[in-house]
């Protein structure tokens, strides 16, 4: 969707439409509700500001780069530091689908438990670059450009993050 928004309801329209992957990608990027929560609003209130200036860009590419550098930047500033020791995290296992036996709960549990685990031991680029690359469907060269980085330095990223992950979930199993 590039174009100029002409109207509220063309803002409210791409808010619905990419709110839930926007707040997605920074909830894996921030590894907590709350945070990517705040984040996400902050994006969405970028963009109402570039539309109200009259700016005109394919909307959902640049809101992932806005939301990616927005996380850079709550990751970078000092409270993150200092909340995140003090913070208790989210556990997402506690919104399971309540159909499931007790096994498979617990199971799905631990499985849930096991993955975020393995993504947070990722380095902060290596996550960026495997949930832009295998969770978003970008292209290498997307993911290069919104990162600064090579296609080759994404890939290295990617292949490094793809073997940590395997490596750590399967000794998980």
């Amino acid at each position: 969707m590039q174009a100029a928004l002409s109207d509220r309801a063309d803002y409210d329209r791409l808010y619905q439409t990419e709110h839930a992957r926007v707040l997605r990608l920074c909830r894996l990027l921030l590894s907590d509700a709350n945070e990517a929560e705040d984040v996400t609003q902050e994006v969405f209130l970028k963009l109402f500001q570039a539309v109200e200036a009259g700016d005109s860009f394919a909307w959902a590419p640049w809101l992932t780069r806005v939301a990616v550098n927005a996380c850079h930047d709550r990751r970078r500033s000092g409270w993150w530091k200092w909340w995140r020791r003090e913070h208790q995290e989210f556990e997402e296992a506690q919104f399971s689908n309540p159909g499931f036996t007790p096994e498979q709960h617990a199971i799905n549990n631990q499985q849930r438990r096991d993955i975020w685990i393995a993504l947070r031991a990722l380095s902060e680029r290596q996550r960026e670059v495997f949930v832009l690359r295998q969770l978003e469907g970008w292209s290498t060269e997307e993911v290069a450009e919104s990162l600064g980085l090579s296609p080759g330095s994404v890939k290295r990223h990617l292949f490094r993050a793809v073997h940590s992950l395997r490596t750590a979930l399967r000794g998980r199993a």
